[in-house]
C-alpha cells in the first residue's frame, strides 16, 4: 500500500466513476483506472458511461483481473435507446449490476445545462442528440409503461436502480413505483449536486423508504461548488452513514484521477468528524451490499 492512497480504501468499491473510451474527455482509460484501484488495494469499481453500456468492458477487465469486482451497467439515455426495456433486458442478461435512469438525456439535465449554455463537445460537427429531454412520466405525470417494464426487470434480477439526473419530483414517484414492484436496491444519485439537487427533507424521506444516497465529491468541486465538505459531513451525520455511499463521479479530464479523488474525499470527511467506521460503511460495506458481493 503506497501513501498515495488512504488506507481506508483497502477493500473499497467506487460506485460512480467515468473512464475512457468515451465521447467525453476523460482523465484515464479503463486500464489506468484499474491500475489505481489495484494500487489502493480496493475491491473494485463500477464503470459508468452516459453514452454506452459498460458491461462488456467490465467483463473483459474481470477476465484479466480476476481478483477484482469490476462491473458495468446501462444508462437509459438517448444514446442507448432511452427508456428501452429491450436495451435494459440485454444489459442485465450480459451482467449489468446497475441500471441508471437518464442522465445526459434527462429533461432535468437539459434544463440545468441549458441555463449555463455549456458546450459539451469541442467539435466542428454538432452532436446528434434530441433537444427535448427524457422524462419518466406523461403530461399527466403518470409513469410511462416502459418505466414499469424496466422496474420489473430490475426487481427480477435484484440489481441496483439508480436515479440518474431525474428531477427530485420524478425521483420520489419513481421510488414509490420501484418499491411497489419489489425493487430492493435503490440508489439516489449525487443528492447534493446542483444538476438535480435533492432537498434535505426529501433525503430524509428517501432514507425512510430504504434508499441509499450518494454523497458525491464532485458536488464539492470547483466545477459545481454546490456544497462544502463540512456541510456534506454534517448531512451524513444527520442522515446516517448506514444510508449513504461515498462516490466521486470523477473522471473528467481536468480533475484529479478518480481514486486519488476518493482518497482525498475520505481524508476530508475524517477531518470533518466522520469516523473511520462510518467511512468504511460508506465505501466498503454499503457498496458491496448493493452489488451483492
Amino acid at each position: 500500500m503506497t501513501q498515495e492512497f488512504h488506507p481506508l480504501l483497502k477493500g473499497a468499491i467506487e460506485l460512480h466513476v467515468h473512464s475512457s473510451p468515451s465521447l467525453f474527455p476523460r482523465k484515464q482509460t479503463d486500464w489506468e483506472l484499474i491500475e489505481d484501484v489495484k494500487k489502493a488495494e480496493m475491491a473494485g469499481v463500477v464503470l459508468k458511461a452516459h453514452e454506452a453500456q459498460t458491461v462488456d468492458r467490465a467483463s473483459l477487465i474481470r477476465e484479466k483481473e480476476q481478483g477484482l469486482h469490476v462491473y458495468g451497467g446501462l444508462v437509459c439515455n438517448y444514446f442507448t435507446g432511452g427508456l428501452s426495456a429491450t436495451a435494459v433486458d440485454a444489459a442485465i442478461r450480459l451482467g449489468a449490476k446497475v441500471i441508471w435512469m437518464p442522465t445526459f438525456s434527462a429533461e432535468e439535465h437539459q434544463r440545468y445545462f441549458g441555463k449555463k449554455k455549456t458546450k459539451f463537445f469541442n467539435s466542428k460537427r454538432a452532436m446528434s442528440h434530441p433537444s427535448a429531454g427524457i422524462e419518466i412520466w406523461d403530461k399527466d405525470k403518470k409513469l410511462l409503461t416502459e418505466v414499469y417494464e424496466i422496474l420489473e426487470l430490475i426487481a427480477e434480477s435484484n440489481i441496483v436502480l439508480a436515479t440518474g439526473h431525474l428531477a427530485p419530483e420524478e425521483v420520489l414517484v419513481l421510488v414509490e413505483a420501484a418499491k411497489e414492484r419489489k425493487v430492493e436496491k435503490i440508489l439516489i444519485q449525487h443528492t447534493d449536486l446542483g444538476i438535480a439537487r435533492v432537498a434535505f427533507e426529501l433525503e430524509k424521506q428517501l432514507v425512510k423508504k430504504g434508499c441509499i444516497l450518494e454523497k458525491c465529491y464532485l458536488a464539492c468541486s470547483e466545477d459545481f461548488n454546490d456544497i462544502t465538505v463540512q456541510q456534506m459531513a454534517e448531512s451524513i451525520k444527520l442522515l446516517g452513514a448506514e444510508s449513504c455511499v461515498m462516490v466521486t463521479d470523477y473522471g473528467q479530464r481536468h480533475n484529479l484521477p478518480p481514486i486519488k479523488a476518493l482518497s482525498n474525499f475520505i481524508e476530508e470527511m475524517l477531518v470533518n468528524g466522520i469516523s473511520e467506521d462510518e467511512i468504511t460503511m460508506m465505501v466498503n460495506a454499503n457498496p458491496k451490499k448493493l452489488l451483492g458481493i
